[in-house]
């Protein structure tokens, strides 16, 4: 659980994920009223135990921006059209 201080775009050696899960996305205040974006991602519908968080992130402005550059970057403009 952290809060990201920058998003950088890389080259790592990373294969698709086989399992999929659900993922939650809320708006909150930090320090001096700052919203924040919270990700989290739940264990997948095999894990054994009840549903709970298993990795969270935290962005502000700043690092939000950048992952959404990497988005258009990778999708292209029409990922920030609406639905």
């Amino acid at each position: 659980m952290a809060r990201i201080v920058s998003v950088t775009a890389g080259h790592q050696d990373v294969r698709p994920h086989q399992s999929e899960v659900e993922c939650i996305v809320q708006e909150l205040r930090g320090a001096d009223d700052e919203k924040l974006v919270h990700i989290s991602t739940f264990g997948s519908a095999q894990r054994q135990s009840h549903p709970k968080s298993s990795q969270s992130m935290q962005f502000d402005k700043a690092t939000a921006s950048t992952l959404v550059e990497q988005f258009v970057t990778v999708f292209g403009e029409d990922v920030l059209a609406p639905r």
